[in-house]
């Protein structure tokens, strides 16, 4: 067990989402079936907030330990992939829970009012239908998909940087390289 204080704060940034995620599917699953989600939405609103909080802080610290080099710059990188991976998922958090959010009417209309919808019309082919997808429109589910891909896009979008910042740190350990080899050849 480390008992660095960003790596404790990290390792408790991870447990507060892994349980947004938990009370999400609660919610979701409360929905479904006709529940009152009124009291867990706004628990899940006051965490997604803390969560944000708590990555603000430890990017504040990250940058604070890396520019005064408490940290090796090895560690700095590495802890800057942990940092983005958890804004990652704090954007997938986020849209799940604020997409789930306007899907749920519709859902529970159809459910009491026996149909009518947008457009009614549900897919007779889907034999082994998950829980997510029971019960919705083709429009609700195509809607759903979008959401997933929007949602995938923003995890590439965070890969993208992730990727980007390892190319320019090649590019940079490749020219300290070079110029460490260059005043090695004159001396």
């Amino acid at each position: 067990m480390s008992h660095d204080p960003w790596i404790q704060n990290y390792d408790a940034t991870c447990r507060l989402a892994q349980e947004i995620a938990e009370n999400i599917h609660e919610r979701n699953r409360q929905q479904r079936t006709g529940g009152n989600t009124a009291k867990i939405n706004m628990t899940l609103r006051a965490s997604l907030q803390k969560l944000k909080q708590n990555i603000t802080q430890l990017r504040e610290t990250l940058i604070r330990a890396s520019s005064q080099r408490r940290i090796i710059q090895v560690e700095a990188d590495r802890r800057q992939n942990l940092l983005d991976s958890l804004v990652t998922r704090e954007r997938q958090l986020l849209a799940t829970f604020k997409g789930d959010i306007p899907e749920s009417e519709p859902s529970r209309s159809t459910l009491i009012g026996g149909g009518g919808g947008q457009g009614g019309a549900v897919n007779p082919w889907l034999v082994d239908e998950s829980d997510d997808t029971r019960g919705l429109t083709f429009g609700e589910i195509k809607h759903q998909q979008q959401q997933i891909i929007e949602v995938q896009d923003a995890g590439l979008d965070a890969l993208a940087a992730v990727i980007s910042r390892q190319k320019q740190m090649g590019q940079e350990i490749g020219n300290e390289l070079d110029n460490q080899n260059g005043k090695d050849v004159t001396l």
